[in-house]
């Protein structure tokens, strides 16, 4: 039986389980995720940003990425960091914000 691949809706809300270990707020609301492409043999890639480019957790983050989508079924993970559009507080959702106390 073929496999199939995880929705683009089923992946953000695994993303949105994954906290940035920092701020306690999801790679999702923290608008960390740039792109996600999913392809039909379930292999997932995300490009993403971190908060700062020297952030000491990305390896963690990147872990807790390919962990949880693998359990979601994914074949494969491809998680790749990018700086560029460098990632600043207006990316966040304003839940987020809020949760950090920002207006």
């Amino acid at each position: 039986m073929a496999s199939v691949a995880p929705s683009r809706a089923e992946v953000l809300d695994v993303l949105r389980s994954i906290d940035d270990p920092e701020l306690g707020i999801d790679i999702v609301s923290l608008g960390l995720v740039y792109r996600l492409d999913i392809d039909p043999d379930g292999r997932i890639a995300i490009t993403m940003t971190l908060t700062t480019p020297g952030c000491p957790l990305h390896a963690v983050i990147g872990h807790a990425i390919e962990r949880a989508l693998g359990a979601l079924g994914a074949t494969q993970v491809l998680v790749t960091l990018t700086f560029s559009p460098p990632w600043d507080p207006g990316m966040m959702t304003d839940d987020a914000r809020r949760r950090l106390g920002m207006p």
